[in-house]
This record gives C-alpha cells, sequence and structure tokens, in this order.
C-alpha cells in the first residue's frame, strides 16, 4: 500500500538512511538474519531511503544483462521509493579524501561520500563490523550483520 504522504515530505518527517549496495543485495538473497535485517530496514515506514547512481551501478547491471526480471523488479521497486543522489565530481574529491584519511576501498569511500553529501542521517551496510570504512566518523555507520545474531 502507498503511503498518501509526498516523498518530499516523507524526507523531512523521517531517519534518511542511505543504503549500501550490500544492503540491497542482502534484502534480495534473504539467505539468512542479515536478509532479514535488511529486509525490515526497507519496510520500515519511519525511514526514507537513500540512494546513489553508484549503488544503482553495483546492483542494477548483472540482473539487467542476464533478464532476471523478478530481481530487476525488486531493485527498481526501492529505486522509485527512494531519494537518489547522483554523481558529482565534488564529491568524488570527498571520496578520495575518505580513502585516503581512513584506509577504505575506492566504492565505501564513494558511497560515503554520497551518503555525507546527501545529509543522510545513517550510512546502513551489510559489510562486517570489522571493515575499515567503519572507521568514518563524518556519519553514523551501522551493518545489518550487528543486529543479526
Amino acid at each position: 500500500m502507498k503511503r498518501c504522504v509526498s516523498v518530499a515530505v516523507a524526507w523531512t518527517m523521517s531517519r534518511r538512511i542511505y543504503l549500501d549496495a550490500s544492503v540491497l543485495i542482502a534484502a534480495w538473497q534473504v539467505k539468512d538474519n542479515v536478509g532479514a535485517q535488511a529486509l525490515s530496514i526497507l519496510d520500515d515506514p519511519d525511514r526514507a531511503l537513500v540512494v546513489s547512481d553508484a549503488v544503482w551501478l553495483e546492483v542494477m547491471p548483472k540482473p539487467l544483462y542476464h533478464k532476471q526480471h523478478n530481481e530487476q523488479a525488486f531493485y527498481q521497486a526501492i529505486f522509485d521509493q527512494a531519494e537518489v543522489i547522483p554523481w558529482q565530481t565534488p564529491t568524488l574529491n570527498h571520496a578520495r579524501e575518505l580513502a585516503q584519511r581512513y584506509g577504505i576501498a575506492a566504492m565505501d569511500a564513494i558511497h560515503l561520500a554520497l551518503a555525507i553529501a546527501a545529509q543522510a542521517d545513517e550510512f546502513v551496510s551489510a559489510e562486517k563490523p570489522g571493515k575499515p570504512m567503519f572507521r568514518v566518523r563524518e556519519i553514523s555507520i551501522r551493518s545489518v550483520r550487528s543486529a543479526a545474531p
């Protein structure tokens, strides 16, 4: 059922959560409690979802190429309801700075820079909590693995 509140109003009323591509993949696969936790984030009406062109690039090409229509539709439904943050050169420059400062991988730095630029309240990943990306201090970061036994 679709909410009657406009998307712009929902973003201001809800906690804005930037979703790492790993959360979408875990939610699609639902192999374990990590997938269940990922789904619970997607289904939480008190959260406004934020994704980016980088997330699209990580989750959509393979299902499109392999004509996996159900997986495409799943991801597209998330993109349709989320705020989508575009690539921008200053954000990519910030990603470079984050990667150097915290010793994190390129795509992790890009996602985090996009989340920070979007002024998201929280960055949620399905990565293991010990990964270097969790060193970043400019945004609150949480792993759905922390909540899963």
